[in-house]
């Protein structure tokens, strides 16, 4: 009998587990709306989509993004800056609701998070310095390349090899480090870079490279898995900017065009 109910007892707080488990799991919009705000994760490295402003405020097109689908959502929109590599483990470790950072949608991710989006769409390129003698990928074999820790420009970069690769937190110092001529070239997201062009005058010059991989990339919200209502209404929120005009000024705002 003692064996019989300790069986049914052990059952009982495995399926209690379970169903606490599927509830926590289930609850992430239920828990932001009970708390009035949806805290929202980005690098503040990477202008004009994030970036610490002259007033320390972390400003750019993802946080306007971000804080408008938590308004249309009925809450507060927290900006929480973090470095990138570690950005999908604190998203995991329930430090905060969701990344607005331009993060690349990859298979390996999607096995980790889910997406919301994409929200609009880039492409890699390299730069090199206006006066350099550099005219193709060939050329920069045995040369040094500058990428974003933990960006997927760095993953790429690697697999290709012949060439040393070093890692910085992100766009202003990457652009820091060719302009020092510390690297020979930086592989990074075109639009950032050409609004950087067009706004401060960088001198920079972007390589023709029409078979590159990753050209034009899908960028995307990531959440928690198992969300399901949180990513319906993130996405819904996202579709009616996009619908009624909202997106296209914030986009116009910070990047010049509209980049969906």
């Amino acid at each position: 009998m003692n064996k019989i109910l300790s069986g049914i007892a052990v059952a009982a707080l495995l399926l209690a587990s379970t169903f606490n488990s599927a509830s926590a799991r289930a609850d992430d919009l239920e828990k932001i709306k009970a708390a009035g705000e949806l805290k929202i994760s980005m690098s503040g490295q990477y202008p004009p989509f994030n970036f610490v402003n002259d007033q320390n405020e972390v400003v750019g097109f993802d946080a306007d993004i971000g804080k408008a689908i938590a308004e249309r959502i009925g809450v507060k929109g927290t900006i929480i800056t973090i470095a990138w590599d570690g950005i999908i483990a604190g998203l995991l470790a329930n430090k905060y609701d969701t990344v607005v950072g331009s993060m690349t949608i990859t298979p390996e991710r999607e096995k980790v998070v889910d997406f919301v989006g994409p929200y609009y769409h880039a492409g890699r390129a390299v730069f090199v310095s206006q006066d350099s003698k550099v005219q193709s990928l060939d050329d920069l074999k045995g040369k040094t390349l500058g990428v974003t820790l933990g960006e997927t420009h760095e993953k790429w970069a690697r697999q290709q090899g012949g060439w040393d690769v070093r890692t910085y937190k992100g766009l202003p110092e990457l652009l820091l480090e060719l302009k020092a001529g510390r690297v020979d070239a930086i592989v990074v997201d075109n639009i950032p870079v050409m609004v950087a062009v067009k706004e401060t005058g960088e001198k920079v010059r972007k390589l023709d490279t029409p078979n590159i991989e990753g050209g034009s990339v899908a960028i995307g919200i990531a959440i928690r898995k198992d969300n399901p209502e949180l990513k319906a209404a993130m996405q819904k929120a996202l579709d009616d900017m996009m619908a009624d005009g909202s997106y296209e000024k914030i986009s116009k705002q910070w990047v010049g065009s509209d980049i969906r």
